[in-house]
């Protein structure tokens, strides 16, 4: 007798969407031949990308059940449930929910306001990359209205999870072999605004610390410059778990373009943030998010966000070319001809190629500890690439292992490293 196929999920997007695909595949175990497509809305790309992926699913699996969820699932669901191949279309909150994944859950389509919704769900979303790390969801939605932003209509205002689910789920992966959390949601800097008292994120990852001695790496995901508490930042300087690598969410490097996105800081406090974390942590990596030709950006203003690169000292870049979404204020502007974007973004990426090579060469003959992800390769303290040989390791190299090596060179985009004798201070 032939086996059933399991579910498959395809993800798109973001690190949350990958934590919150663990949870929907534990949910939707029982649910036979289906394959689920956790969509993202931050452009175009991502949402045709999408499609294709619903399209071939159909073609591989004729007899599967196609459901769609995910951001762009939720802010257009007729378009969704309007595609031949496309059996059900879920929400943003309904996937969280262990009971739409139901053999007996058939309603077509299952999407709700999201902006009615008030709490992050009590159960928290944890996606796990290998054995390598896990992600804990912390919190979700966004109250800002940046304005080429569709994320807010995908995920509704924000909502902190409480402390202590946090501390429960770390304190469980930990024990299950779990030696780095990456704490993830769509604005994390915005967490406990909404919680009793509301505490800080840097108090929060003060608390977890203490409350989880055991846990040897905590990494945060993207920032926002402008909402970077005190306790953050002297946790930054202080507390050595706290991995030395930030990615910020800029986007931009011109002070006009920032104020046409709506964004909450400028240039100079944005440039003023990296010198600050790097004289608190000289050794810290930083990346950010960046996008090449919003509407109405110069050559000169554009020259500007090249120039942050230098200027803040950035090394991993996430750059996009500016991508309109019907429905947002920037949708309406004065756009930039599609392949002046294109070109930008081609050049920002270069730029950002040229400071990671010059990085990484810089690591030469450092002591680092890397968390084994798989044979021969895995990540530093700052989420640099790491190969090696494993042969040459004598106590092995286990995923889900800190090892500690010495860096004996690079190679493009990634550290080069054998056996050390320590780890590094």
């Amino acid at each position: 007798m032939t086996a059933q196929p399991e579910p498959q999920i395809v993800t798109f997007g973001c690190r949350l969407n990958a934590a919150e695909s663990s949870a929907i595949a534990a949910h939707a175990a029982g649910l036979g031949d289906a394959v689920i497509v956790n969509t993202c809305a931050v452009t175009a790309e991502a949402e045709r990308q999408a499609r294709q992926a619903v399209r071939r699913a159909r073609r591989q699996r004729p007899g599967a059940r196609i459901v769609v969820t995910g951001c762009a699932a939720q802010i257009d669901p007729g378009a969704w449930a309007a595609m031949p191949e496309v059996d059900r279309v879920v929400g943003n909150v309904e996937k969280m929910d262990p009971a739409t994944f139901l053999p007996a859950n058939d309603a077509p389509v299952q999407v709700n306001d999201i902006m009615a919704v008030r709490e992050t769900a009590s159960h928290l979303a944890g996606g796990f990359d290998g054995r390598a790390r896990a992600y804990v969801q912390v919190q979700n939605g966004c109250d800002h209205r940046c304005t080429f932003c569709i994320i807010p209509y995908g995920r509704g205002n924000s909502r902190s999870a409480p402390l202590g689910p946090i501390v429960g789920q770390a304190r469980s992966l930990v024990e299950n072999g779990y030696r780095e959390i990456v704490l993830t949601g769509v604005d994390i800097t915005a967490w406990g605004a909404d919680l009793p008292g509301t505490p800080s994120l840097g108090q929060m990852v003060q608390r977890l610390l203490a409350a989880v001695p055991d846990l040897p790496r905590l990494r945060l995901t993207s920032l926002d410059c402008a909402e970077v508490d005190e306790t953050l930042l002297r946790l930054i300087a202080e507390e050595e778990r706290l991995m030395p690598h930030l990615h910020l969410s800029l986007q931009a490097g011109d002070d006009l373009i920032l104020k046409r996105m709506k964004r909450r800081h400028s240039r100079r406090q944005t440039v003023d943030f990296c010198r600050r974390v790097r004289d608190l942590r000289p050794d810290i990596a930083l990346g950010a998010d960046l996008i090449a030709g919003f509407p109405t950006e110069t050559e000169e203003m554009f020259g500007r966000t090249l120039d942050l690169v230098e200027d803040c000292g950035l090394v991993f870049l996430h750059v996009f070319p500016y991508s309109a979404r019907p429905g947002t204020p920037a949708a309406r502007m004065p756009a930039v001809p599609k392949a002046v974007r294109k070109e930008r973004a081609a050049r920002l990426r270069a730029r950002g190629a040229v400071a990671l090579r010059r990085w990484l060469a810089g690591q030469t003959g450092r002591d680092i500890a890397v968390l084994i992800e798989g044979e021969g390769k895995g990540r530093s303290e700052h989420y640099a690439a790491v190969r090696f040989d494993g042969s040459a390791f004598a106590g092995g190299c286990p995923a889900g292992g800190i090892v500690p090596m010495r860096v004996t060179g690079a190679a493009e985009d990634t550290l080069l490293a054998g056996p050390a004798q320590r780890l590094p201070a």
